[in-house]
């Protein structure tokens, strides 16, 4: 199996690339260059993480809108205060990136998806509101997007300074003088922060939405 930083890097900024697609291309070369940090995390964004201790913070505390499931109305505002908002109304996405990417793909620009709040936490605000309906926090689509464009980001700054440090062309291997190269690139919190800072500015497309026949029978091929 061959990899090649050029390639990553060019699929990272390529708008009709998913990060579904990119990800596994990734792994297999953070494994040929021997990067075991940058291979985990890899791992973890796309399987996802086991528990919130290991979970980076551009996943957490991610800001949404308390709603109450109502018999007559469905899902509408909760009556909330300013306070409560603040205390409740957020939560972790430890999910893998292909399920976060499956449901920004799947919506469109200015929706977003519905989560139950934790049990402990809607069994507390269940009662200070005094409700006893279910409760949930509805993340808008650019809370999964600007997540999914950070590791997007991370990938990129990754491969671009594996490049910029002569790692270039396609390898079916890499020679220990090649691995030593980038061997302090193994690092991938000084990459996911850098891109958590620089989101803006990188060139790296927004989430896709799919069109009405992809979401209707999913992707071709």
């Amino acid at each position: 199996m061959s990899a090649s930083a050029n390639h990553l890097d060019e699929r990272t900024r390529d708008s009709g690339e998913l990060l579904d697609d990119i990800m596994p291309s990734a792994i297999t070369l953070a494994m040929m260059l021997r990067h075991k940090k940058m291979a985990a995390w890899l791992r973890s964004e796309f399987d996802g993480y086991q528990d919130r201790e290991s979970t980076p913070p551009y996943r957490l505390d991610l800001p949404g809108h308390i709603v109450a499931k109502s018999p007559q109305y469905g899902w509408i505002p909760a009556p909330v205060s300013d306070k409560q908002k603040l205390e409740f109304g957020h939560i972790d996405l430890t999910d893998g990136t292909r399920l976060l990417e499956k449901i920004c793909v799947n919506s469109k620009k200015g929706d977003g998806n519905r989560l139950l709040l934790d049990v402990d936490d809607m069994a507390v605000l269940q009662k200070q509101i005094n409700l006893s309906a279910e409760l949930a926090i509805n993340l808008s689509r650019d809370v999964y997007s600007r997540l999914l464009k950070t590791v997007r980001g991370a990938v990129y700054l990754w491969t671009h300074a594996l490049i910029e440090n002569g790692l270039e062309g396609e390898h079916n291997h890499y020679t220990p003088q090649q691995r030593a190269l980038v061997a302090e690139l193994d690092d991938p919190e000084r990459f996911w922060r850098n891109a958590v800072d620089e989101i803006d500015s990188l060139p790296i497309p927004d989430v896709r939405s799919a069109g009405f026949f992809e979401r209707m029978f999913g992707r071709a091929g």
